[in-house]
């Protein structure tokens, strides 16, 4: 590799690694605030775990980030390299854009191959991981969903809220059951009570001490003006189910974390029941073909916008970082957006939606061959 050759790989390789670093900062971010923040707030995961977590969810980001970190980089160095007349003198001492653009080829086609290990081995691993990590320390400490003064929703059909705990016990306790509508259709209040973790089943257990219960009609719990029947207890027992929490994942719910061989195992037992199948077992077995297909094709895109970015870049000619990170979000949001018709396309096996979502890519590639050889010949 020349000098020239090498000037270009560094400048778009580092460029590239401190844009994927920045969006994927970003995007870590807000899965972290919508995921953990909440857990570690109110003490249920402890500091060391939620950066393990953080740390699990790298992959599952770098998968969005790689893409756009790229694009990024070559608008970026391109852009400031033909606003400083660089890519000029280059074609003025005879080089073609392709030969100038080698080294750009040669990161694209290395983070093509990162993108794959990514979505079909790296990526479903570490949400694995990530689903196992969080109910493991959540189990752990099963207790701490009963935050103090704190209205506590993670109990199905329950709303729970406690004014003060110590360790066990509960002070000034209040319970409001809920429908499929989410209306309260009874509600209690004690003064005091225990709680404990029943582990066979995951459930909390609550030994509610002088309670006052209040139950509403089931069919209409919002109308008022009927007389609601009040009740008193010395003592109430109730139990609360933790599976919205401990749910176990299963790969034939959750396909997209499948890795490679997995899609393809359960891809041939699907397809050897042939005629014999059922319409949930054909749905499944289309999930899994666009899973595999969405994988390769987001892999590629990689490539499809490079191609795109290389003649953009010098096209637009611009150093503002503004400008061409502008550029390169809606770039990006385009090919997504023409993603997002394959998935719409589930209900129509008919169609082939696994076929459906090779054309961004396509579409993207296509396009940067087109400005590629304008470019190449203006």
């Amino acid at each position: 590799m020349g000098l020239l050759h090498r000037h270009i790989f560094s400048s778009v390789g580092g460029a590239c690694v401190v844009a994927v670093a920045l969006f994927a900062f970003v995007l870590i971010a807000g899965q972290a605030l919508r995921d953990l923040l909440g857990y570690l707030m109110a003490g249920q995961i402890s500091a060391a775990t939620a950066l393990k977590l953080v740390a699990l969810i790298l992959p599952y980001v770098a998968v969005y980030a790689l893409p756009i970190g790229l694009l990024t980089a070559v608008l970026l160095v391109l852009g400031r390299m033909s606003s400083q007349q660089e890519i000029t003198a280059m074609r003025a001492a005879g080089l073609s854009l392709g030969y100038i653009s080698r080294p750009i080829w040669i990161i694209a086609a290395a983070a093509v191959l990162l993108s794959l290990a990514l979505n079909f081995q790296i990526m479903p691993k570490a949400r694995t991981a990530y689903r196992a990590t969080l109910v493991e320390a959540v189990r752990q400490n099963p207790l701490n969903f009963i935050v103090p003064r704190t209205f506590v929703r993670d109990f199905p059909g329950f709303v729970v809220y406690v004014g003060a705990r110590d360790g066990a016990e509960l002070q000034d306790f209040w319970l409001w059951q809920l429908d499929g509508q989410k209306r309260v259709t009874s509600f209690a209040r004690a003064k005091s009570g225990t709680v404990a973790f029943r582990d066979e089943d995951s459930r909390i257990i609550l030994t509610l001490r002088d309670v006052t219960v209040e139950t509403r009609d089931g069919d209409d719990p919002e109308n008022f003006a009927r007389p609601q029947p009040v009740g008193n207890s010395d003592a109430m027992t109730v139990e609360l189910k933790l599976d919205g929490v401990f749910r176990t994942m299963q790969f034939n719910q959750k396909i997209n974390w499948m890795t490679y061989g997995e899609l393809v195992a359960r891809r041939d037992v699907l397809a050897a029941r042939g005629d014999h199948a059922t319409a949930a077992e054909r749905k499944e077995l289309l999930r899994v073909r666009i899973a595999l297909s969405e994988k390769a094709a987001a892999s590629f895109g990689v490539l499809a916008l490079a191609f795109v970015a290389v003649p953009l870049g010098i096209k637009v000619s611009r150093k503002e970082t503004s400008a061409n990170l502008g550029l390169a979000v809606a770039l990006v949001l385009g090919y997504y957006f023409l993603a997002s018709f394959g998935g719409m396309l589930e209900r129509a096996p008919e169609l082939r939606p696994e076929l459906w979502v090779w054309i961004p890519p396509l579409a993207y590639a296509c396009a940067g061959v087109w400005l590629f050889r304008r470019v190449d010949r203006a």
